[in-house]
């Protein structure tokens, strides 16, 4: 839970950087671009292959994946419904709920991991803090343009954090000597759900933000790079 707690406190950190210094869409943008590739190393370095090397099973990760792409899909497709016609702030939701259904089961598998004795993944702890930064700056900024008073802000972001703590110690207890296979396809739903949120929230955004700069693939470049030597450091 200690290690959980650790990776996903960043949320709060983002949310504290975006109430003490007013970020430009522009600057914003790249820092979304950094984020989503920091993401996509993680989905295919951290998720995607560990799920693949741990399955016993050759439908767990085929089942995940796609089920963890549903879910985001179907949830930003309710707030969307919800928010229509609405004056008040969603347009960070998406980038939440990506974040709760990307930290959730990751955490899970921090705690489940620990069951081998062995220590948790440092790539994978850096990973999920460096990722986290940006999602929240993302989120915090455009829900606080929305309208959103800050308290409520930090309350969504404790919320989150909380949830994905305890869901290591979850999964540290719920899953103790279950086959590789629960684990994989875990892994791929988190995979899932990160890959169709950066398709659907932080690319498109980051695009938007900059007014189409074309710097922001090299930005997204630089956080895949990043996140991919952290990946093969550990």
């Amino acid at each position: 839970m200690g290690w959980a707690l650790l990776g996903a406190s960043s949320l709060l950190l983002g949310a504290l950087v975006a109430f003490a210094v007013p970020i430009p869409r522009k600057v914003l943008g790249f820092i979304l671009a950094f984020g989503a590739g920091v993401l996509i190393s993680a989905v295919a370095y951290e998720l995607v292959e560990e799920a693949v090397a741990v399955s016993a099973n050759s439908y767990a990760v085929a089942i995940g994946f796609p089920l963890g792409a549903l879910v985001f899909f179907l949830g930003d497709l309710a707030i969307d419904l919800r928010l229509k016609g609405s004056s008040g702030g969603g347009g960070g939701l998406g980038i939440v709920l990506g974040a709760v259904l990307d930290g959730i089961p990751e955490s899970v598998v921090i705690g489940a991991s620990l069951l081998t004795g062995e220590t948790a993944s440092v790539a994978v702890i850096v990973a999920v803090f460096l990722s986290n930064i940006p999602e929240s700056i993302s989120a915090t900024s455009d829900l606080l343009r929305g309208g959103w008073s800050r308290w409520k802000v930090l309350l969504l972001w404790v919320i989150v954090v909380t949830a994905s703590t305890l869901a290591a110690g979850f999964g540290y207890v719920a899953l103790e000597g279950a086959s590789g296979s629960w684990i994989a396809a875990i892994q791929a739903f988190a995979a899932g759900a990160i890959l169709t949120m950066l398709a659907d929230e932080m690319i498109p955004e980051a695009f938007e933000y900059t007014g189409h700069n074309k710097t922001v693939g090299l930005a997204l470049a630089f956080g895949f790079a990043l996140s991919a030597a952290l990946s093969f450091a550990d």
